[in-house]
């Protein structure tokens, strides 16, 4: 039974929508029924190397129809930190998704004294980055990473495995931005307008997807088809207020 009281939807997109670009059981009917429900809804991801208009590709190509404005990244939400921050240069590790979220709050993309060392992911990480990002870091700019996930899909290295060595030299961790720091769930609900406290995240990851959810104060849905299994919610200290087999059985919208 729909419960009228969620006025927003915010969703994972791995593990709950897409495995291996393919689309998990009832994500067709569920993306529909999101599209025609007319509540506000966003697609949340960590993983800050894509665009909305790339991530619009990706959904097409499973059969998934969603507009690039309904998609919500990492690198967004980094952006729109370091928009309410002081400086306006940045050393940045990442693709041209991140660069592009910085240039259009203004941001200068230099090596030569910078305001942030900015950590997103990139298949072209060598240690000559690693090596100016630990030597600015203690020359003063700050360490800020996109998101602290340690793999991506198929053991992939993810940002906070890119992170780890600089962390190591200097001494110094950067604030993560993405799931499940508060932060990418509160930066998500103001694009849309929306408010924690009659909201909901969907995920399948109970330390970045509900652990987020919960610290923002909204309600949180978990979905058994990716990364928590039901037998491993005795490991944690908070609790879904829903769990669900799967996006397909989700009857609260």
């Amino acid at each position: 039974m729909a419960d009228t009281t969620i006025k927003s939807v915010v969703c994972d997109i791995d593990g709950v929508l897409l495995h291996n670009n393919r689309p998990l059981p009832g994500a067709a009917e569920f993306v529909a029924r999101l599209r025609n429900s007319g509540v506000p809804y966003l697609l949340l991801t960590n993983y800050p190397s894509m665009t909305p208009q790339d991530l619009q590709n990706r959904f097409a190509q499973a059969g998934l129809d969603v507009p690039p404005d309904r998609f919500y990244t990492s690198a967004m939400a980094t952006a729109s930190f370091l928009e309410r921050q002081d400086g306006r240069r940045a050393y940045v590790i990442g693709e041209g998704a991140l660069t592009h979220e910085l240039y259009q709050i203004g941001f200068t993309v230099t090596d030569q004294n910078p305001d942030f060392v900015v950590v997103g992911e990139t298949r072209a990480y060598n240690w000559e980055m690693i090596h100016k990002a630990a030597r600015l870091i203690r020359a003063g700019a700050r360490f800020i990473a996109t998101n602290p996930d340690k793999a991506g899909p198929d053991s992939q290295p993810a940002c906070g495995a890119l992170c780890a060595p600089i962390e190591r030299i200097t001494g110094r961790s950067p604030f993560f931005v993405g799931k499940p720091s508060p932060w990418i769930m509160r930066a998500a609900l103001n694009s849309i307008d929306a408010h924690s406290e009659d909201s909901i995240i969907i995920g399948d990851n109970m330390s970045t997807d509900i652990l987020a959810g919960t610290q923002a104060g909204m309600r949180t849905a978990l979905v058994l088809s990716g990364v928590t299994q039901q037998e491993e919610l005795v490991q944690h200290p908070f609790k879904p207020h829903w769990v669900f087999p799967g996006v397909g059985e989700i009857d609260l919208i």
